[in-house]
């Protein structure tokens, strides 16, 4: 129907502009009707249409388990993973290419700020190959020590391997781990020379070190560039020819491996899933073989990077899984999923991460705690590797005792509590688990056990109490050039390390291993290593149990009250360093007052080092012109009073980043 409006007729989107004694458009001219293709436009109907609409459901069935691999890339930091899987996807079609696209699947802020991979993320890539069509599902793993536990869990849904290594570092200590990490697994292994491009790039000289240090021979090697995509294409070729297709039943009842998940306000629980048995479609009801809780299945899909709906996933893909689970201890990483009154064997699960690192996280306001609650529960089932206790502290109310794998772990578990769900707290120093072998049985009737664990320093028992104290301690694998071998050796002695090996992988790279205590390397052993060889050495750790060593409770006054959140265990050859330090830390970065600071360290009663910080003072005699002696005395004598009175009730508060410094423990103070 046309209608007049303005200085025209109007009808949908087509305007005729009127004009004196022009006659109304025809009413009766025929509109072209929309064709098949059209009919799915938008604009086609008045009903208005989802971009998921818009993109057909892929059908899954097509790719039969032979046409089917499922592989991860996994490197040290800094070789090329997510520029590969970047190129990667743009090959297959999945992203369009532009010069955009830098660390596509990296979709956490802390990532992109950063510039390295936290999380574990899948992609589902569609391939053409010698005339077949292939489902290639890629997960994309971290690269730093600290994340390892995600490398592990990403494995454990796949067939192969990509090892990236940079043509111009070489092999480093985090290659090392995560190779071992897929040789375990039984994994395939194709290895990926990356960066070839580099002016000081030596493809030929890494070759070798992969064939002297993994037993790969050199011929299998892969030389690319991810950044310019030079030779990409072969690295997809070979994922189909080396990897073996994954060995499941699709006739058999469904048998799902919860790999990953996070949670969403709206949609709740969001399962990353690995399908070993059977298919799983849209109003399924499924059980969780760790809850034995029934759900409806509302949504299933790939990533493909972002999630795609599809109409069933079938045994041998990898993709994701919506519920109704709203609760996040319902959707445990490791869990077994099933069909109702199809009971099956549970999977294996994973081995659960073994926490290096503890600190206390307490919210800034007391009035935020249940807001930080929720936060820190919701981000524990995006990340399962964090170990959470209930804790509370005299000066800062109520929080918990959190175990981490690492600083950084800690640091940008931190930083996405502030980022994504706007939170601010206060984390104190971090200190490793120690264990104590009590000494008598009415204290072993009491705690239940003859050797009790200590992760929080404030409850670490009396020597009195125990026959000996025991540390953590890592084997540590450094991969350094042979000109910093001298002072990495030194770093290490001075560090109680004891050396257990030292092996030259080529004529200019030395592979040290040494039995390090992990307190001493927890903080800021990573910082030093690449201060003293320039950046080129590189660090990787595994545990190595614990062993006997004599170590002491110091605690930190502030005016002669002991700071509950600045205790630490230290051993007792570095006792006054390690305080030394802390005072002189504390006295730089703790604000000025109008009263005199005495800042000490102490060991049960005695005290082992003092730093005084001086009281602002505000010159009272100013205002005497000359005149008596008496009355100048008389007015310093009532100011040392004053000060005096505010030193007994005056009340010294820690600020936040105060903690921070005091953590790192420099030896060259």
């Amino acid at each position: 129907m046309w209608i007049l409006v303005g200085r025209g007729w109007w009808r949908g989107r087509v305007f005729v502009p009127w004009a004196a004694g022009a006659a109304r458009p025809a009413l009766n001219r025929p509109r072209p009707m929309p064709t098949h293709a059209a009919a799915a436009e938008p604009w086609a109907t008045n009903r208005r249409y989802s971009s998921a609409e818009l993109k057909e459901k892929p059908d899954m069935s097509r790719f039969p388990v032979e046409d089917t691999r499922n592989f991860s890339i996994i490197a040290h930091v800094d070789h090329g993973k997510s520029t590969l899987a970047d190129r990667l996807l743009e090959l297959t079609g999945t992203i369009d290419k532009t010069k955009n696209n830098k660390q596509v699947l990296d979709k956490l802020q802390v990532e992109r700020e950063r510039g390295i991979t936290v999380k574990a993320q899948t992609a589902s890539l569609f391939y053409s190959f010698q005339g077949k069509q292939y489902l290639l599902n890629l997960i994309d793993t971290p690269g730093h020590v600290d994340f390892s536990y995600e490398v592990s869990r990403s494995l454990s849904a796949c067939q192969g391997v990509l090892l990236v290594v940079d043509a111009n570092e070489g092999i480093q200590a985090q290659t090392v781990a995560n190779f071992f990490l897929a040789f375990e697994a039984q994994l395939s292994i194709i290895p990926v020379i990356n960066k070839i491009d580099l002016k000081n790039a030596d493809p030929e000289r890494v070759e070798k070190q992969i064939e002297k240090v993994f037993d790969i021979p050199s011929d299998e090697c892969i030389k690319i560039s991810a950044k310019l995509g030079t030779n990409v294409e072969s690295v997809l070729q070979a994922v189909i020819e080396r990897i073996p297709p994954p060995k499941v039943h699709r006739k058999n009842p469904l048998r799902a491996l919860v790999f990953d998940s996070m949670f969403d306000q709206y949609r709740g629980v969001i399962a990353n899933v690995a399908l070993f048995d059977g298919m799983v479609s849209k109003g399924d009801k499924i059980v969780s073989a760790h809850t034995q809780k029934t759900y409806e299945v509302n949504e299933v899909g790939v990533l493909n990077p972002n999630e795609q709906s599809t109409h069933k996933l079938y045994a041998g893909q990898v993709g994701y899984l919506i519920a109704g689970m709203k609760d996040v201890t319902e959707a445990q990483i490791g869990d077994t999923l099933h069909l109702h009154n199809h009971p099956v064997e549970p999977l294996p699960g994973f081995k659960s991460a073994k926490p290096m690192v503890f600190a206390g996280m307490y919210p800034i306001d007391q009035s935020e705690y249940n807001n930080l609650k929720s936060a820190i529960e919701k981000l524990t089932l995006n990340d399962s590797s964090v170990t959470v206790h209930r804790d509370s502290s005299l000066a800062l109310g109520a929080g918990w005792r959190l175990g981490f794998l690492g600083l950084l772990h800690m640091e940008v578990f931190n930083q996405r509590l502030e980022q994504e769900y706007n939170t601010s707290v206060i984390l104190t120093t971090p200190t490793v688990p120690y264990k104590a072998v009590l000494s008598s049985a009415k204290l072993i009737k009491e705690y239940r056990e003859k050797e009790i664990i200590i992760i929080n320093p404030a409850q670490f028992p009396e020597k009195s109490k125990v026959t000996e104290y025991l540390e953590p301690v890592v084997l540590g694998t450094i991969i350094t050039p042979d000109e910093y071998t001298g002072k990495i050796m030194g770093l290490c002695q001075a560090r109680r390390a004891v050396q257990k090996n030292m092996v030259f992988i080529d004529e200019n790279r030395v592979m040290l291993k040494y039995l390090l205590p992990l307190n001493e390397i927890v903080v800021d052993f990573y910082d030093s290593l690449k201060s003293l060889s320039s950046g080129y050495a590189s660090f990787d750790y595994e545990d190595a149990g614990y062993q006997a060593a004599e170590l002491v409770k110091m605690d930190i006054l502030l005016n002669g009250n002991i700071v509950e959140e600045l205790v630490t265990v230290v051993h007792k050859d570095k006792a006054y360093s390690v305080g030394k330090t802390i005072c002189e830390r504390l006295k730089d970065s703790l604000p000025r007052q109008l009263f005199e600071i005495a800042i000490q360290a102490a060991i049960g009663s005695k005290i082992i080092a003092r730093e005084t910080m001086k009281a602002y003072r505000k010159n009272v005699l100013a205002k005497c012109y000359g005149g008596d002696i008496t009355r100048k005395m008389k007015l310093l004598r009532r100011q040392a009073e004053g000060k005096k009175k505010l030193r007994k009730i005056g009340n010294i508060e820690v600020p936040k980043d105060a903690f921070i410094k005091v953590l790192k423990t420099q030896t060259n103070k």
